[in-house]
């Protein structure tokens, strides 16, 4: 075995795929950054707001005030420079700290997507991209290369292959197969599109959709990497994407996940786009076409070989700590983010937040508008760990005010893919009890029902 991977190792390939995946990357990256700004969004969610949910262990990143927006242009910056192989080294670092900065702020904006740039960015930091049709190739002719360790190009497949099988496995689901929810509840709102309007009222559709969503997500990966389906299998991906851009508002994913896939076609293909792309901006793509081989010194082969294979045994291996946990995952969400379980979900919730104090008795009820904004007050009232940090806000803020010996308890309730709305926190818990953990959230309420599946 060992010597098996040792071989392996030793595999080299065309460089051109890596060039174009951190091209189209980097455009991609930066138009997202630019599309965020013009809608006012960063503003929006990161400057408007007077609370920020922070992640378990990252509670020191906050947003910057007015100099969010210079974080914003860093990223940014970063992306274009990363896409012409400009000090990429650099940039490409600056870009993974300053988006996952970003993502960091408010737990409130996650996104699987947003999960997954930070981790593909981190994974490139460690691959040579530059060493072909980048500005640093043309400026250093020594650095010049055109093949790599075939490893380098096959990590971004393995990563990309993660992403689909694992939400085709969240996928398997009585929710999802036998209830054709959340899809149910979403679909049939569409009823203004053009011609598909009315086809999104059918039942049968609403099924169809998430069985082949499910076949989808468990088999593109596969026949991405069969050489005789590929193309066929690419034609899937951008009509899945395109389609699922048109029903859904979730950014500029679509077109990242349809220009990643490329990175499964052959060396020509790519090479064509070089081409192509060479005419469009008059550039002389033969000057990167030396047939050299790019070779990781001894220590920076070690690293960069242990730091990638501890990267992907987390990435297989976290997706499954919700095993770790007792209860229903769709209702406690705990273990639920970071595991690729993509738009599973139609959870509303209503919580009711009441500050007492013990010695009194004296109590009143909390205004959520006063401290969050809606959007935050939607994403907290449906998940334990936001009403948690939450109420220990209120606790601290009361107390500046002058009150004492503070309890905060919470009325709450949640609906869950079109079930009725039930309890969900313990109303008689003094939130103040509990400190954030990993540890089992034990004043959620049980689920009274069963969602079969993994």
């Amino acid at each position: 075995m060992h010597y098996s991977i040792g071989e392996y190792l030793k595999k080299t390939t065309e460089a051109a795929p890596l060039a174009v995946f951190r091209l189209f990357f980097g455009i991609m990256m930066f138009a997202s950054i630019v599309r965020f700004w013009f809608n006012g969004w960063i503003e929006k969610l990161y400057i408007t707001p007077k609370f920020f949910f922070s992640y378990y262990g990252f509670e020191w990143i906050k947003p910057l005030g007015d100099f969010t927006y210079l974080l914003f242009i860093l990223c940014g910056v970063a992306a274009i420079m990363v896409a012409a192989g400009y000090k990429y080294r650099v940039a490409i670092i600056l870009f993974f700290l300053s988006f996952t900065y970003i993502e960091l702020m408010d737990k409130t904006t996650y996104l699987n997507h947003y999960y997954f740039i930070s981790i593909l960015s981190f994974l490139m930091i460690f691959l040579p991209a530059n060493v072909y049709y980048s500005v640093d190739a043309l400026k250093n002719p020594g650095k010049r290369f055109q093949r790599v360790p075939r490893w380098c190009i096959d990590a971004i497949k393995l990563l990309l292959g993660i992403v689909y099988f694992y939400a085709g496995l969240a996928k398997l689901n009585s929710d999802w197969l036998f209830r054709a929810m959340p899809l149910k509840i979403w679909l049939p709102s569409k009823y203004d599109l053009p011609v598909l309007g009315d086809l999104m009222q059918q039942e049968w559709l609403h099924y169809a959709f998430s069985w082949s969503g499910m076949l989808y997500d468990l088999f593109i990966p596969f026949l991405l990497l069969w050489k005789r389906t590929r193309l066929f299998a690419f034609l899937l991906v951008i009509i899945f994407h395109i389609f699922t851009r048109v029903l859904f508002p979730i950014g500029m994913f679509p077109y990242i996940m349809i220009v990643s896939a490329l990175v499964f076609f052959s060396p020509k293909v790519h090479h064509r786009i070089l081409e192509y792309i060479s005419k469009w901006f008059r550039i002389t793509k033969r000057t990167f076409d030396n047939s050299r081989t790019f070779k990781f010194s001894g220590v920076t082969k070690k690293v960069s070989v242990g730091i990638v294979s501890v990267f992907f045994i987390i990435q297989l291996l976290l997706p499954w700590r919700y095993l770790l946990y007792p209860g229903e995952l769709f209702w406690t969400e705990e273990g639920f983010r970071f595991s690729w379980r993509v738009m599973l979900l139609e959870k509303a919730g209503y919580a009711q937040f009441k500050v007492v104090n013990s010695e009194t008795g004296k109590r009143f009820y909390v205004d959520n508008s006063d401290f969050l904004t809606p959007f935050q007050e939607k994403q907290m009232s449906f998940q334990s760990d936001f009403i948690l940090e939450y109420a220990h806000f209120l606790a601290d803020h009361f107390r500046k005010d002058g009150h004492e010996n503070i309890e905060v308890y919470v009325e709450s309730y949640a609906a869950l893919n079109g079930r009725k709305s039930t309890t969900y926190i313990d109303p008689d818990i003094n939130l103040l009890e509990y400190e954030d953990s990993f540890k089992r959230k034990t004043f959620i309420l049980p689920f009274n029902d069963e969602i079969k599946g993994l």
